[in-house]
C-alpha cells in the first residue's frame, strides 16, 4: 500500500515497515487543513502521534523531497523524559532515514560533551528533554535561530512535573515565525494557556474517543478492604500472568514495599522510582525488555516515558489523584493495536468516588471480584494443559533422556512431577476477605444466621461521619479480637458510633483480646476504642447497611453507652500512619482525634 498524500520519502519508509493504514491522529495531522498550521492534539499515548508528529513536521523540513544540508536544526522536539525522548529519536529515524535526515539526541544521564560534538557537526532534528536542552542553548552548543518548527510531546507532563519554565526560555529563543505543535493526553488550563501563548490560530484536533491505544485497553475495577490491597495485587498477577505487567504506587516508599513483598514471595519484579538513578532506570528496564523481569512496580513520574511492547497489564495499586493521571498510566498498556488490561484496586470506603472518576473521563468500565486461590489453580490448570499440548520440537537427547524416565517411572508419575515442578515455581495466591451480603438488602429480608441468637453487643467510637464502612470495620474487628469473621454477627453504624454482635460463649475471649490490644487509655493505633454495650436501650437500625442478619425483633439489643468523648471531638482526618498491606492510608480507616 502507498501513501500518496505524503512525501516519497516518508510514504517508502511507512510501507517498508508494514504500516497498512495511518492511525486517527496520523491521519487528521496529514490533511490538507493542517498543513502548514500549529496544532493542538489531544491524542492518548500508544496512538501514533510521534509518527503523526513527524509527518506533520515533513513540510518545514523537506524541500522537492529532500532535506538541505544539515547545519542548524529546522526542528526541535521536547519530550518530559529520557526514555521517551529516545524512543521519539528512534521513531524518527526510521521515518526519515530515506530522506537522509541527522538527528541528535539531548538528554539527561547521557555524556553532555558527546552531545556537543554532535550538534556541532550539525543536524536536521533535535529531539532532547526540556532541562538538557536548556542546558545546551544557555552554553552556546544549540542554536535555535533556525528552528523552522517547535513540537511539544506529553506538554501536559511536562507541565507536571515542573517543566515551564524550561519550556517558555526554549520557545522564547525560537523564532517568532516558527510552526508550534503541541500533542497531549488531556487539555488542563495550563496547556490552554501555554498554547495561547506560543500558537497562533492552532488548530485543534482531538481523537481520544477515535485512538485504538485508548479503546483497546479493558478497564477493571475491584474493591477490596484495605488491608488486602497486597494481597489483591498478588492474586491479579497470579490470574493474568501477564508477558509484562507495570504496577502504580503513589510514593517511593510504598514502590519500595511493594517491590520488596513481591520479590520475597517469588516474583521478578524491578522498581522504579525517585530514588534510582538513571543507571538503575536502565538495568531495570533492560531486565524487563529481556524478560529477565515481568513485573515493574513504579511511581507515577518514573513511570513517564516507558514503552514496553510486551505489556498487557496495568494495575494501579493506589488510586490516581484524578482522570488525566489514570489515562496517562493505563496508556502503557494497550498499544500499537495490541489488546491491554487496566485493573484499579479500589478500598471499600473509595468505591463512589471511583465510578465517579470514570464515568466522568467516560471510560467503560466493569467492577470484577478478586480473583480466588481456585480461579487462579483452574487459569494454571488451563495454562499449563495449553502449554504441554503444543507443538515442540524435540531432539534425540530431549529422547533419550525421555526414555530413561519412562524406564524408571510411569507415565502418571512423571507428568505428576511435572505438575508438581510448575506449581512449586509459582507464587502461591493469597486468602482474601469474602464479600458482604447485598448491602441493598434491609435487615428483615436477609436470612437469621445460626449461632447468634445469644450475642453480646459491643461498640466502637467511629461512624458514617468517620467514614466507618463494614468493610473495613470487619477486618479491625477481627484483629482487634483475635476471631474469623465467621463469628461476628450484626453491624450497625449510626452517625458517631458503630456496634456489632459477638457470640456470648466467645464474648469474654474477645472482650481480653480487645484490651490487650489496645493502649493505656483503651484507644489502638488509629484511635478507635471497643468496648462492651451494657444499657438498657436498643440502637436504631442504620438508614445505611447491615454486614450480617439483624437480631431478631423480640431480642434487640440494648442502645451503646456512651462512655468516650462526646461525638463532637470525633472529626475525620486522613491517617498519616502506613495502612495495612504497607499503603499510607488513603483506603485505610479514618482516625479520630485523641
Amino acid at each position: 500500500m502507498s501513501f500518496s498524500h505524503l512525501p516519497p520519502a516518508l510514504s517508502e519508509a511507512l510501507v517498508a515497515k508494514g504500516y497498512e493504514k495511518l492511525t486517527p491522529v496520523q491521519t487528521h495531522v496529514s490533511e490538507p487543513a493542517a498543513h502548514g498550521r500549529d496544532l493542538l492534539v489531544s491524542a492518548q499515548t500508544g496512538s501514533g502521534k510521534t509518527v503523526a508528529f513527524g509527518m506533520a513536521i515533513a513540510d518545514q523540513l523537506l524541500e522537492d523531497g529532500n532535506l538541505p544540508q544539515a547545519g542548524a536544526p529546522m526542528a526541535l522536539v521536547i519530550a518530559p523524559t529520557r526514555e521517551l525522548a529516545l524512543q521519539v529519536a528512534k521513531e524518527l529515524s526510521w521515518l526519515y532515514a530515506k530522506a537522509g535526515a541527522r538527528i541528535a539526541t539531548c538528554v539527561g544521564g547521557m555524556d553532555a560533551s558527546r552531545e556537543r560534538r554532535s550538534l556541532s557537526h550539525g543536524a536536521h532534528i533535535v529531539v532532547g528533554t526540556p532541562g538538557r536542552l536548556k542546558d545546551h542553548g544557555e552554553r552556546g552548543a544549540l542554536d535555535l535561530s533556525a528552528i523552522k518548527v517547535a513540537v511539544l510531546d506529553e506538554a501536559d507532563e511536562m507541565l507536571d512535573m515542573g517543566f515551564r519554565e524550561d519550556l517558555e526560555t526554549l520557545l522564547d529563543a525560537t523564532p517568532r515565525e516558527r510552526r508550534t505543535l503541541m500533542f497531549s493526553a488531556t487539555m488542563p488550563r495550563q496547556i490552554v494557556a501555554l498554547a495561547k501563548k506560543y500558537q497562533n490560530d492552532a488548530l485543534r484536533i482531538s481523537t481520544v474517543g477515535e485512538d485504538r491505544g485508548h479503546g483497546d485497553i479493558a478497564y477493571q475495577a475491584i474493591a477490596v478492604s484495605p488491608s488486602d490491597i497486597e494481597h489483591a495485587v498478588i492474586n491479579l498477577l497470579r490470574f493474568h500472568e501477564a508477558e509484562t505487567a507495570l504496577l502504580f504506587c503513589a510514593t517511593r516508599d510504598n514502590v519500595r514495599h511493594l517491590h520488596a513483598s513481591l520479590v520475597e514471595r517469588g516474583f521478578a519484579a524491578v522498581a522504579l522510582s525517585g530514588e534510582h538513578s538513571q543507571q538503575e532506570r536502565n538495568h531495570a528496564l533492560q531486565a524487563m525488555r529481556d524478560r529477565r523481569a515481568r513485573v515493574c512496580v513504579a511511581t507515577d513520574v518514573a513511570a513517564r516515558g516507558i514503552d514496553l511492547p510486551t505489556l498487557s497489564l496495568v494495575v494501579h495499586v493506589e488510586l490516581p489523584r484524578d482522570a488525566e493521571t489514570l489515562q496517562h498510566r493505563s496508556g502503557r498498556t494497550g498499544r500499537a493495536g495490541k489488546k491491554g488490561t487496566a485493573v484499579l484496586i479500589v478500598p471499600f470506603p473509595r468505591r463512589k468516588r471511583v465510578e465517579m472518576m470514570l464515568r466522568g473521563a467516560r471510560i467503560d468500565f466493569a467492577w470484577m471480584p478478586v480473583p480466588t486461590p481456585e480461579d487462579i489453580r483452574t487459569k494454571d490448570r488451563e495454562r499449563m494443559l495449553e502449554a504441554m499440548l503444543a507443538e515442540v520440537e524435540i531432539d534425540d537427547e530431549d529422547r533419550a533422556l525421555a526414555a530413561e524416565l519412562m524406564a524408571k517411572k510411569s507415565p502418571e508419575d512423571i507428568a505428576a512431577a511435572l505438575v508438581h515442578a510448575h506449581r512449586a515455581s509459582m507464587p502461591q495466591p493469597e486468602e482474601l476477605l469474602a464479600a458482604s451480603p447485598n448491602p441493598n438488602l434491609s435487615p428483615d429480608k436477609q436470612h437469621h444466621r445460626p449461632g447468634f441468637d445469644d450475642t453480646v453487643w459491643f461498640v466502637m467510637n467511629v461512624g458514617r461521619r468517620q467514614n466507618a464502612d463494614p468493610r473495613w470495620l470487619l477486618p479491625l474487628i477481627c484483629r482487634r479480637g483475635g476471631i474469623t469473621k465467621n463469628e461476628v454477627g450484626a453491624i450497625r453504624i449510626q452517625a458517631n458510633e458503630t456496634g456489632f454482635q459477638i457470640p456470648r460463649p466467645i464474648a469474654a475471649r474477645f472482650a481480653a483480646a480487645v484490651i490487650k490490644s489496645a493502649g493505656q487509655d483503651g484507644e489502638d493505633d488509629s484511635g478507635i476504642r471497643i468496648q462492651p454495650v451494657d444499657g438498657p436501650q436498643k440502637p436504631a437500625a442504620p438508614a445505611r447497611a447491615t454486614l450480617q442478619p439483624a437480631a431478631p425483633r423480640d431480642d434487640r439489643p440494648p442502645a451503646p453507652r456512651r462512655q468516650g468523648p462526646p461525638p463532637g471531638r470525633h472529626k475525620p482526618t486522613h491517617a498519616h500512619r502506613k495502612g495495612p498491606g504497607g499503603f499510607a492510608g488513603k483506603g485505610a480507616p479514618r482516625r479520630p482525634q485523641s
